[in-house]
């Protein structure tokens, strides 16, 4: 069971994600990563192994808005390559779910010369980087009608600061706000510190 979170606000960025991954720990994991926004671009920090590790990769690297993850294996091995985030172009995400028809979709798309993992997440960002021209909300409808599967998708766009896309299918996606911030994460943990009000997000709803 892979761990998501994301976070826009004032507080600190890094800490927040850090901690919740923590919080993360008990659906069991194999590797974890961030992504930080800093207003231009994005950067990854991921590994296999401890969240733990993850902390002192992280170091003071920071940012205004990120997302995070732990991942437990379902397609492909235990590696730096597999872990999430996953980044293509335009595109940083993490998932929650399983994509069934990732390997049709390698083949339909051309795909095989793009691939630095042997997972089924990066094939989700590759593919919405290419549908991406501008518009969010569009290109991530249409990788929705394109895959089959389960997912819960937490994404950032390079030239859209201070923004999370989010949308999900069965997989959980629990949203919380306050004042200045909104998290978002894959079960209720991680929102307790935040508030005690929250939403689940409606399927396919983005």
């Amino acid at each position: 069971m892979c761990g998501i979170i994301g976070y826009v606000g004032a507080n600190d960025t890094a800490g927040v994600l850090l901690n919740s991954l923590e919080l993360l720990e008990y659906r069991g994991y194999d590797s974890a990563g961030v992504a930080f926004h800093n207003g231009k671009d994005i950067s990854i920090f991921k590994c296999p192994g401890r969240v733990s590790q993850l902390r002192e990769l992280v170091g003071d690297h920071n940012g205004s808005c990120g997302i995070g993850h732990t991942r437990w294996a379902t397609h492909g091995v235990v590696s730096y390559e597999n872990a999430h985030p996953h980044q293509a172009g335009q595109v940083t995400m993490v998932h929650n779910g399983i994509i069934e028809n990732y390997r049709e979709l390698i083949s339909e798309y051309s795909l095989e010369d793009r691939l630095v993992s042997t997972g089924d997440t990066e094939v989700a960002a590759i593919l919405l980087d290419r549908f991406y021209s501008g518009d969010p909300f569009a290109a991530i409808s249409r990788l929705t009608s394109t895959i089959r599967g389960t997912y819960a998708f937490a994404i950032m766009f390079t030239d859209r600061p201070d923004e999370i896309y989010a949308v999900r299918h069965i997989s959980p996606i629990v949203v919380t706000r306050t004042d200045d911030e909104c998290v978002l994460a894959s079960d209720l943990m991680p929102l307790a510190a935040f508030s005690s009000r929250y939403c689940i997000l409606p399927e396919h709803a983005i």
